[in-house]
């Protein structure tokens, strides 16, 4: 099932998009689901065009982890080694935007990097999860990029400015919830242009790994977000581009983007 959340008329609502095809396409209804989406719930059969709508990041976590330097050719491309232990960072939730929201250059950088991502969504709080009850607190998955001010990451030497900028983390276009992530095809375009594609059975550690890492040291809530790392071929934005990630199975993840101010 794919779970978005919107806003129409002023409300903010979660539903589940039905139909195939692209949110431009026409093709797509929503489904407005009674109440929130990570415990039980019903739909309501209230169906709404997805075009008269507008996305919103489909969750708004307390927290986004973060992982670099998970795929070898990412990391050999910018002459990194192999982590020993997974790499984890935090993206404050002021990054967060949908698809369709703008991406908005910072005034401190010059070097605006795409970095396309799967993105895991956890459905239940958890902490200290076995490696067999992974899978019970993942809600779903979506679609991220992971948006980086490269000079800035290499000259301070740490990445929360480089990496938290506000609309440095894109996400959606939606939760997709029946999905096996273990080998999606996952690409990044700027101007209809193919920059990166790879797929995510690359990746050094698997999603099991992450999140045992990530719950023996923090509690995970629900709707929280975990960046698992992105394939080789990251390259630079421009005020005026065309960013969109791409993974099968799930969507697009469309962003423009801008100048600040």
């Amino acid at each position: 099932m794919r779970i978005a959340r919107f806003s129409i008329d002023g409300n903010v609502a979660f539903g589940a998009v039905e139909g195939e095809g692209t949110v431009e396409s026409g093709a797509l209804v929503i489904d407005i689901i009674k109440g929130i989406p990570y415990t039980d719930f019903e739909l309501s059969g209230t169906k709404v065009p997805l075009s008269k709508v507008r996305l919103l990041p489909p969750v708004l976590p307390n927290k986004v982890v973060a992982i670099g330097r998970n795929y070898a050719e990412h990391a050999a491309e910018l002459g990194n080694e192999v982590p020993d232990v997974p790499v984890a960072f935090f993206k404050p939730t002021t990054s967060v935007i949908g698809s369709g929201d703008a991406i908005e250059y910072p005034s401190f950088s010059n070097e605006l990097h795409h970095e396309a991502e799967l993105a895991v969504v956890i459905g239940r709080m958890c902490r200290e999860v076995p490696r067999e009850r992974v899978k019970d607190v993942i809600f779903g998955y979506t679609c991220a990029n992971d948006v980086t001010a490269r000079d800035a990451q290499e000259r301070e030497k740490q990445w929360a400015r480089a990496k938290g900028f506000d609309t440095s983390c894109p996400l959606g276009p939606w939760v997709e919830t029946d999905l096996d992530p273990g080998d999606l095809a996952i690409q990044a375009t700027v101007n209809g242009e193919q920059r990166q594609l790879g797929r995510t059975s690359d990746m050094i550690r698997s999603i099991e790994d992450l999140v045992v890492h990530i719950t023996e040291a923090m509690t995970l809530l629900p709707g929280d977000v975990i960046l698992t790392g992105t394939p080789a071929g990251v390259g630079p934005l421009h005020v005026g581009d065309e960013v969109a990630v791409t993974i099968e199975g799930i969507g697009t993840l469309t962003n423009k983007v801008i100048k600040r101010g």
